[in-house]
């Protein structure tokens, strides 16, 4: 993909984006009647120009891709309408190229230091992982906390994945209807970096053929940032466990994070060695 075609394709994605967060929005939200000719739910463009100070015809060319420049106040004007949070307006700044990009990294290699970390949390599972949720280092105990729970073969090596297009997933997974989306909305945060890389493209671009259920998330242009939170889960051998996930950013490579699973309760830490592996 060229240049140019990178620009482009930043643009069409900067546009669907603001119209999926208008459409999140009813008119009486912000002090509009409903009206009664509405085809579709949410703001029109012309309430949002209206509501952010500017015009018309220069916010239907934002939403339409076309090549024009966006200053910082109003692209403000614009975030504080669309009522977006902080993650939403990075990933609004970063579409409207105000904010560098970062370059893709061809190989992403996990420093020796942060390997020696994940060995010195352990019993306390802890993984490496990129944007995409790509597993690129684990200590013995996230290797053990999610042995063998798969019903088909796992060759993704990917926590989305396994998620998304293994069946036994929601049996284990107990809050999986809030981690998966919560996965989704990051990814689609960290695309906003990586518009243009074929190996990004290509990952999205199977995900969608094989996931349904993906491929409704990812129109969803939802977007966040990393945030503690729980993980539940049912394993075959332990039973219910329940997690604090904890990610900490690797300074070295940018884009990695090392997530760290501590018990939330006595329980889970009385049955943390029942995931043990028996030899």
């Amino acid at each position: 993909m060229t240049q140019t075609q990178v620009h482009a394709s930043r643009r069409e994605e900067l546009g669907r984006f603001l119209k999926a967060c208008r459409a999140r929005i009813g008119p009486e939200e912000v002090g509009l009647a409903p009206g009664v000719r509405r085809r579709t739910s949410g703001l029109r463009r012309e309430e949002v120009a209206l509501l952010a100070g500017v015009g018309v015809t220069w916010y239907t060319w934002l939403e339409q891709g076309r090549p024009i420049n966006a200053s910082a106040q109003v692209l403000d004007a614009v975030a504080r309408t669309l009522r977006m949070d902080h993650p939403e307006r990075e990933h609004l700044y970063r579409l409207a190229e105000l904010t560098p990009s970062r370059l893709p990294s061809a190989v992403e290699v996990v420093p020796d230091a942060v390997r020696e970390v994940l060995r010195a949390l352990d019993p306390l599972p802890a993984s490496v992982v990129n944007g995409r949720f790509d597993v690129l280092a684990s200590n013995a105990a996230q290797e053990e906390l999610f042995w063998d729970w798969h019903s088909l073969p796992c060759l993704h090596r990917n926590l989305l994945w396994c998620c998304v297009t293994e069946p036994a997933a929601r049996g284990f997974l107990l809050n999986y209807d809030d981690e998966v989306p919560h996965m989704v909305a990051r990814m689609r945060a960290e695309y906003g970096r990586h518009l243009g890389d074929p190996s990004w493209e290509e990952d999205i671009r199977r995900l969608s053929a094989l996931s349904p259920e993906f491929t409704e998330l990812w129109a969803r242009h939802e977007v966040a940032e990393p945030r503690p939170r729980l993980r539940r889960l049912n394993h075959p051998q332990a039973g219910r466990l329940d997690f604090r996930l904890t990610e900490l950013a690797v300074s070295e490579v940018p884009g990695l994070r090392v997530q760290v699973s501590t018990p939330d309760d006595p329980r889970t830490w009385a049955r943390l060695p029942s995931t043990r592996r028996s030899s």
